[in-house]
């Protein structure tokens, strides 16, 4: 969970930038948490809480209004009408399910009902689908090849591909269609933690939720962060959410 939260932070100062390279200064005086982070924390909290999603997920949201929400997520919230959005607003939230269950059913049931509350289109329901059973196998030792193979087959993203390949055609997309695969790839390349979450705001466009998505999967599968980069993270994140986290670090047992 952690993982994704730092993803957020290092890709915040590029979101909406043309960046095309790996070798970027990680923590800006610009490096802050967004609406990515808000919401991942909503939905731990739920989780330990045992509150709907819905319930939490308005609740942070409310209380964070600044954090770079859209414009349809901002409208369903003030006005409680439903939004059958297809952006990755679904997807970049969703880690701590695939950390959290122990059964394959449960993360995907769990995801879908993450999602529904406020993303209720066919396309953001598959995106969170795809990156909290992508977290809940790199969790449990699957293989980088089973997960490009296993979220190939059952959602259909292309991520038969590398991130050299994507990186001179890829422009703003935060729809799940044209980000999830993106950051799966990211991950897939990477060689540390570190390195999936470069790569993931190397691509640039909507660079934030990228390293988002693919630091909760890294984190999950490399079970380990330079302390360098957690050091800089905290010092970015409200006390009261670095509780939250780590209490769901410690209800969990996940390493970081």
């Amino acid at each position: 969970m952690i993982g994704a939260i730092i993803g957020d932070i290092v890709g915040s100062p590029y979101e909406s930038g043309w960046m095309n390279k790996e070798n970027f200064e990680l923590f800006r005086k610009n490096s802050v948490f967004t609406d990515d982070t808000v919401l991942t924390v909503a939905v731990a909290d739920a989780i330990l809480s045992g509150v709907e999603y819905e319930d939490k997920i308005r609740e942070y949201a409310n209380q964070y209004r600044g954090r770079r929400f859209g414009k349809r997520f901002k409208k369903w919230l003030e006005f409680q009408v439903k939004n059958d959005s297809f952006g990755n607003g679904s997807a970049m939230r969703v880690s701590p399910i695939g950390f959290a269950f122990k059964r394959e059913d449960k993360v995907l049931e769990e995801a879908e009902k993450s999602a529904a509350c406020s993303h209720n289109h066919p396309e953001a329901i598959k995106g969170a689908k795809a990156i909290a059973l992508s977290v809940y196998m790199a969790k449990n030792g699957y293989s980088k090849e089973e997960i490009r193979s296993r979220i190939t087959d059952q959602f259909g993203y292309d991520i038969n591909r590398n991130v050299d390949e994507i990186r001179p055609d890829y422009f703003f997309d935060s729809t799940c269609k044209g980000s999830v695969g993106e950051a799966i790839v990211a991950f897939l390349d990477s060689k540390d933690y570190e390195d999936a979450i470069r790569k993931a705001v190397s691509l640039g466009g909507d660079a934030d939720t990228l390293a988002c998505m693919a630091g909760g999967i890294a984190q999950a599968y490399y079970k380990k962060i330079p302390e360098y980069i957690l050091d800089e993270a905290w010092e970015r994140i409200s006390s009261t959410f670095c509780d939250i986290i780590e209490k769901f670090h410690e209800a969990y047992k996940i390493g970081y």
